[in-house]
C-alpha cells in the first residue's frame, strides 16, 4: 500500500471516484444506454425488414419485367399478325385494282375501236361519194354529154363496187 501512497493515491478519494463512476454508470445504464440499446434494436430490425422488402420487390420486379415481356410478345405477335393481314389485303386490293384496270382499259380498246371502223365506214362513204363525184363529172367532161340522175346512179353504183374491192 505505501506504492499506492507513494505515486499520490488518495483512497477516500478514488473511493469517491469509484462510487460517482458506478452511480454514473447505474444512471447511464437505466436512462441511456437502454434507451440508446433498444433504438439501435429497433433499428436493426428496420433495416432487416428493409432487406427483406428488398428481396420482394426485386422478385416482384422480376415477375412484372417477365410479365411486360410476355405483354410485349404477344403484342409483337398480333402486330406482325396485323401487318401480314394488312400485306394480304393490299395484295388482293391491288390485283383487284389491276383486273379492274385491265377491263377498263381494254373497254377503252374496244370503244377506240369501234370508233376507228365508224369513222373509217364514214370516210370510206365519203370517198365513195367524192369518187362517184368526181367519175360522173369526169365523165360528163369527157363524153361532152349532161348526164341524167339514171346515168349518175348506175355510174356512182358501178364506182361504189370498184372502190370496195
Amino acid at each position: 500500500m505505501e506504492v499506492l501512497t507513494k505515486f499520490g493515491v488518495n483512497w477516500p478519494a478514488f473511493i469517491a471516484q469509484v462510487v460517482i463512476v458506478l452511480i454514473v454508470y447505474a444512471i447511464l445504464n437505466k436512462f441511456a444506454f437502454g434507451p440508446v440499446l433498444a433504438m439501435l434494436e429497433q433499428r436493426r430490425k428496420r433495416i432487416e425488414a428493409g432487406e427483406a422488402d428488398l428481396v420482394k420487390i426485386r422478385e416482384q420486379l422480376e415477375q412484372a419485367e417477365g410479365k411486360v415481356q410476355s405483354m410485349l410478345d404477344e403484342a409483337n405477335a398480333k402486330a406482325e399478325k396485323m401487318i401480314s393481314e394488312a400485306r394480304e389485303s393490299a395484295s388482293a386490293l391491288r390485283e383487284q385494282k389491276t383486273q379492274e384496270a385491265i377491263s377498263e382499259a381494254e373497254k377503252i380498246v374496244a370503244k377506240a375501236r369501234e370508233a376507228s371502223k365508224l369513222e373509217h365506214e364514214r370516210l370510206m362513204a365519203d370517198l365513195k361519194r367524192d369518187f362517184g363525184r368526181l367519175v360522173i363529172d369526169t365523165t360528163g367532161k369527157v363524153t361532152g354529154k349532161v348526164l341524167d340522175d339514171g346515168d349518175q346512179a348506175r355510174i356512182n353504183e358501178e364506182v361504189a363496187g370498184q372502190v370496195a374491192l
